[in-house]
């Protein structure tokens, strides 16, 4: 399996993925702006992750123990693959090596190529269930954070776990790799975050603990800057927070939302700075990173806890639900609305 992630990949494998022959999906011809298309569904249970491929192209895992590759400015699915044991907890795409990665409750992460059926590479090691998944820029390196308290980076290519850190009472939740640093943001149901050093796993800071559990995290492109949520209910917690990733301190803190905080992304739209949550209040919230100001926001009735996020160049945006698959929706900056306009 020595050549599953080949350097010789391109850019151009992104584009192909969605070359490929897929099964086109029914749905709905009404064109109102008030109304939802619907499509497939092409999960039979929650959507619980998403990660963007490129605009048109999603990939998204399930409690259905299955990952899908869809195409929804054609509204076809055009892959899907099976194997995990238990449902799926986190997906992400490395667009160097053109694999699909998976985690799952089955205590293992799993790589997908397009139009193979059976994984190209399988991470073994955790005790528990794997909670959290990311790959570094170059997608040499696999990071993974588990339930049995431990973080781990493994050889992409060669299957093999490099390092690992076990902290007590470390529930991982979500790991991020830091873009121009060997370093990478940890969150965990400990209420902490932490910045490890990749050259050696070693913490090299520790943000002062938060009143909740940190749910989620992202990091701008530049590296500057890393955003964190908070688990609560009934609006107690339910922020994000922006730490400056150069001084190491708390920015801003986003409130707004009244549950739980399940996912969070910096948007790259326009050069402008951006952010945007979403929540077991089944509501999309956009902030303006410096303002803190709430600049869209829509609300989806009957999706339960919305669980992922991902955005792309056209100003599009995908959120995964518990209860009614995974929405398309569109931001407009210019009138301050966002709105779904497909579901599948």
């Amino acid at each position: 399996m020595g050549d599953c992630c080949s350097k010789e990949k391109t850019r151009s494998d992104a584009d192909q993925l969605g070359q490929g022959r897929g099964k086109e999906l029914s749905g709905t011809a009404n064109q109102a702006p008030d109304m939802i298309k619907t499509y497939g569904p092409i999960h039979s249970e929650a959507v619980v992750s998403l990660a963007a491929i490129q605009s048109g192209l999603c990939l998204s895992g399930s409690k259905d123990r299955s990952v899908a590759l869809y195409d929804y400015h054609n509204h076809r699915l055009e892959d899907k693959w099976t194997g995990h044991e238990r449902e799926v907890t986190k997906v992400c795409y490395g667009r160097n090596c053109g694999g699909l990665f998976s985690a799952s409750r089955d205590k293992s992460v799993r790589m997908w190529h397009r139009g193979s059926p059976s994984p190209v590479q399988t991470f073994t090691g955790h005790d528990l269930v794997v909670t959290a998944l990311d790959l570094s820029n170059d997608n040499l390196l696999l990071c993974t954070g588990s339930r049995d308290n431990t973080v781990r980076l493994w050889d992409v290519e060669k299957g093999e776990c490099l390092l690992e850190n076990n902290i007590h009472r470390n529930l991982v939740t979500d790991v991020k790799f830091i873009p121009q640093l060997s370093s990478l943001v940890q969150t965990g149901e400990d209420k902490q975050v932490r910045i490890f050093e990749t050259k050696n796993l070693l913490v090299t800071h520790t943000f002062p603990k938060k009143q909740y559990i940190q749910m989620c995290c992202d990091v701008s492109k530049d590296g500057n800057y890393c955003l964190t949520c908070s688990n609560g209910f009934g609006g107690n917690g339910c922020e994000a927070t922006l730490y400056d990733l150069r001084t190491m301190s708390i920015v801003h803190e986003y409130k707004g939302h009244r549950e739980a905080i399940e996912s969070c992304i910096f948007l790259p739209f326009n050069g402008q700075n951006l952010i945007a949550t979403a929540s077991r209040d089944c509501s999309v919230r956009i902030w303006d990173r410096d303002t803190k100001e709430c600049v869209a926001d829509t609300s989806i009735s009957g999706s339960g806890p919305l669980t992922s996020l991902i955005c792309y160049d056209d100003s599009s945006i995908c959120v995964s639900s518990f209860h009614m698959g995974i929405f398309q929706l569109q931001l407009s900056l210019a009138n301050g609305t966002l709105w779904p306009v497909a579901r599948f």
